[in-house]
């Protein structure tokens, strides 16, 4: 079962609302649907919420380091809990997946993302869950920095909300260690809303 939700992202108003700040955005809408407010903790290195579901206690986390350094936070309140890597799930920014869309792994590798590089070496492991979500890729790899420190476009970031929204739905299995099925719920897109029909070839239209 999940304990630890953490949320990736670069601290400061001038990064609020870049793409590299979506698993901030994620973290910023749990917070909202448990009802608690993130508060920062030095001992952390973070901005931290404790929230009570159903009698179980989970943290929300949103480490203060700037991304690259992502894991000295994590690892700090993993460590004082006792929360094991595969009971924390990373919320983050994905440049493979298309704004909209979001999927939910148990490890791998870091894929050159710098705050899953410094989790996996805090943590001494790569076991932890983690919550993709789409930005999508600006087509050249020497345009990601500047891609990923920019504001989505507006279609981009609708796109992006919805799909924060849809991986809420997850959250109680995955609080009750049913990934699988959370995964089903996170994974599956609401379908789309039928179009009407249209006229044959020889009925004249409504």
């Amino acid at each position: 079962m999940i304990k630890l939700f953490v949320g990736l992202g670069n601290p400061g108003p001038e990064y609020e609302a870049t793409r590299h700040n979506a698993g901030f955005w994620w973290i910023d809408a749990l917070a909202r649907e448990f009802k608690v407010t993130l508060i920062p903790d030095k001992a952390y290195h973070g901005r931290v919420a404790r929230a009570v579901v159903h009698g179980h206690t989970v943290w929300l986390l949103q480490p203060q380091t700037f991304m690259n350094l992502s894991g000295k936070s994590v690892a700090a309140l993993a460590r004082f809990f006792k929360i094991l890597p595969e009971e924390i799930l990373v919320a983050h920014d994905e440049l493979d997946i298309v704004p909209g869309q979001v999927k939910l792994k148990l490890g791998g590798s870091h894929a050159g993302h710098n705050g899953l590089r410094d989790i996996h070496a805090q943590l001494g492991s790569a076991d932890y869950w983690r919550l993709r979500l789409g930005i999508g890729h600006p087509g050249v790899k020497a345009e990601v920095i500047n891609w990923v420190l920019k504001k989505p476009l507006p279609e981009q970031r609708e796109a992006i909300d919805e799909c924060l929204e849809r991986a809420l739905r997850g959250v109680p299995a995955m609080m009750a260690g049913e990934m699988e099925k959370a995964m089903l719920l996170i994974h599956t897109a609401k379908p789309p809303r039928p179009k009407p029909p249209r006229p044959a070839p020889d009925e004249p239209p409504n």
